[in-house]
């Protein structure tokens, strides 16, 4: 008997996560398939958007979305992320584009030895600091520079701007408490995360499994957020905060996905999660890896384990007789 339901799309077909729409965050519509396309529907009309370049599609209040859409989303590779008002909530995301387990076998191969931990740990921070060896500090040493280069960072856009900036408070039940560069802060940060997420799931690895936070769900998350936030979100939330506009959440997603959109970060995000995964990975100086989502393709099987050798071919009667697919 034949499988019911549209056959998803074949992985070599699908546009590589590199190449998509950072992000689109839609609110208060219902949200359709029309073909290959994705609907928003309002009051004001229709929007149609083709599924195969989106990364991720942030789901805000008032949406409903039917099970067409979805389906639509997850056959093209993108990811569905369900958010609060403003995106600055996060609950629950979608299927992801890769179907092979080789990124998240290394990511959990890495994150439980503590000295490749430490040697991924080291290099998400040697990112961060050009020309500097990081090699020998310890995570305390680490974590003291960040904490005096990220103050470094707001302290240079607070005078490039003239916003007047005391220190990083808000108040996650209270978006409009805090003042509006921390409120653009919080806005453009949600924005991040969305996209880091979306690339993580969409490669394959897992937000889970962070090197330098842990014990949440989205530590890898936050752990590649934080290697975007000095060139991304911190000069678009004091630009925000500048131009003393009124709809903060709105206007800051607009400017983090302009930015997004001329810093290909979507190309670098994957590149700099397969350097930091792949030992040895590939070159974090030389252009994106252009064959990963080839290899995701040629791997995109399910094989049995075994411990004295070569892993097994799956779906057959290794019972005992005449082996018979299941």
């Amino acid at each position: 008997m034949k499988t019911p339901g549209v056959p998803p799309a074949d992985l070599a077909d699908l546009n590589r996560a590199q190449d998509r729409l950072s992000f689109l965050y839609l609110e208060r519509c219902v949200i359709h398939r029309d073909s290959n396309a994705i609907t928003a529907t309002d009051d004001r009309g229709v929007v149609h958007i083709p599924a195969a370049t989106l990364g991720v599609l942030m789901l805000g209040p008032g949406t409903s979305i039917t099970q067409q859409a979805m389906m639509l989303l997850a056959d093209n590779g993108a990811t569905a992320v369900w958010v609060g008002e403003h995106g600055v909530r996060y609950y629950a995301h979608g299927r992801p584009l890769a179907r092979s387990s080789r990124l998240l076998v290394a990511q959990a191969a890495a994150v439980s030895h503590r000295d490749r931990r430490l040697q991924v740990a080291r290099t998400m921070y040697r990112m961060r600091f050009p020309g500097e060896d990081t090699n020998t500090l310890t995570m305390q040493q680490l974590r003291g520079k960040e904490g005096a280069r990220v103050r470094r960072c707001y302290r240079e856009h607070a005078k490039r701007t003239g916003v007047t900036w005391n220190n990083r408070e808000y108040d996650p039940e209270d978006f409009t408490g805090s003042d509006p560069v921390n409120q653009a802060l919080s806005a453009a940060h949600a924005c991040l995360y969305g996209i880091v997420h979306a690339v993580i799931v969409a490669i394959g690895a897992s937000p889970g499994l962070g090197f330098v936070h842990t014990g949440h769900d989205r530590s890898f998350v936050y752990d590649i957020a934080d290697l975007y936030k000095a060139d991304i979100t911190i000069p678009v939330a004091f630009d925000i905060a500048a131009s003393k506009t009124t709809d903060i959440g709105p206007d800051t997603r607009r400017s983090v996905r302009d930015r997004v959109n001329d810093g290909a970060l979507l190309e670098r995000c994957v590149r700099d999660i397969r350097t930091l995964l792949l030992s040895p990975g590939p070159d974090p100086n030389e252009p994106g890896d252009e064959n990963w989502l080839d290899e995701e393709a040629e791997n995109n099987t399910v094989r049995l384990w075994d411990e004295a050798g070569p892993e097994q071919a799956s779906g057959r009667n290794y019972g005992g007789g005449d082996e018979v697919d299941f």
